[in-house]
C-alpha cells in the first residue's frame, strides 16, 4: 500500500472513513451506556462493574474528540492519496480506541483522581501536539515561497515527528482513564507501528523527495520523542 508520494482529495475513501468511526462511536456508547459489552467481558472473565459513569463520560468524550479532530485533519491537511484498503484500515485503528477502551474501562468503578486528571492532561496536550504541529505546517506549505521546501519549524524543531508523539501521548491518556492495565497493550502496539513501520516508511519517502534538507534536519532533530529519541 503506498501511503506517500501521490496526491489526490479522496472524498470517497474520507466519506467511507467517516461513516465507519461514526458506527464505531455508536457501538462505543452502547457499550459504555447501555451494557453492549457484557457478553464479551464474560468471555474473560470479567463483569462491568456498573459504576464509574464519570469515567465512561470521559472516555466517551475522548472518542468523540478524537473523532472531530481527525475528521477536521483528514478533510484540510490530508492531500496525499489515501488508497482504498487504506479507507478499511483506518477505522479498524481506531476500533482500537473508540471499541477497545470503551470495554476496558466498564471494569473500573472507581471516581476519578488525581491519576485520572492526570491522564486527562496527558490527552489534551497530545491532542494539541497533533493538531497544532499539523495546523503549523499546513499554513506553512499553503505558502507558494515555500514550494519544494521541507518543513522543520514551529513543533517540528523538537521532534521530526512531533505529530505522531502527539498521538501516543493521546492514546496513552485514553489508557489511564480505564485504569486497567492491558488496556496500555494499545499504546505500546501504537508506540512499534510508528517506530518500525510508519517513521521508516516516510523517512524514506521524505529522504527521497528532499534530499540533503531532510539529512540536515535528521542530524539535528530527535526522530520521534524531542529531547530523548
Amino acid at each position: 500500500m503506498d501511503m506517500y508520494g501521490q496526491y489526490d482529495k479522496s472524498i470517497a475513501q474520507k466519506t467511507i472513513i467517516v461513516v465507519l468511526e461514526i458506527i464505531l462511536l455508536w457501538l462505543s456508547w452502547r457499550i459504555l451506556f447501555q451494557h453492549g459489552g457484557d457478553a464479551i467481558l464474560g468471555w474473560f472473565g470479567s463483569e462491568n462493574v456498573n459504576g464509574g459513569i464519570e469515567r465512561r463520560i470521559i472516555v466517551f468524550s475522548f472518542s468523540v474528540i478524537v473523532f472531530l479532530r481527525i475528521t477536521f485533519a483528514m478533510f484540510f491537511f490530508v492531500r496525499r492519496k489515501i488508497p482504498w484498503e487504506e479507507s478499511m484500515s483506518i477505522p479498524f485503528a481506531f476500533a482500537l480506541y473508540y471499541i477497545g477502551f470503551a470495554l476496558f474501562v466498564l471494569t473500573a468503578g472507581r471516581p476519578p483522581d488525581l491519576i485520572d486528571y492526570a491522564g486527562i492532561l496527558i490527552f489534551l496536550f497530545g491532542s494539541f501536539l497533533n493538531t497544532s504541529s499539523e495546523l503549523q505546517r499546513h499554513r506553512w506549505k499553503k505558502n507558494p515561497e515555500n514550494k519544494g521546501k521541507l518543513y522543520t519549524e514551529g513543533l517540528f524543531r523538537y521532534s521530526m515527528h512531533i505529530n505522531y508523539f502527539g498521538d501516543l501521548l493521546w492514546v496513552t491518556g485514553y489508557a489511564i482513564i480505564t485504569r486497567n492495565l492491558f488496556s496500555f497493550i494499545i499504546p505500546v502496539f501504537l508506540f512499534c507501528f510508528f517506530v518500525f513501520f510508519n517513521i521508516p516508511k516516510l523517512d524514506e519517502h521524505l529522504k527521497s523527495k528532499y534530499g540533503d534538507q531532510f539529512e540536515e534536519w535528521r542530524k539535528r532533530t530527535k526522530r520521534f520523542i524531542p529531547f530523548v529519541y
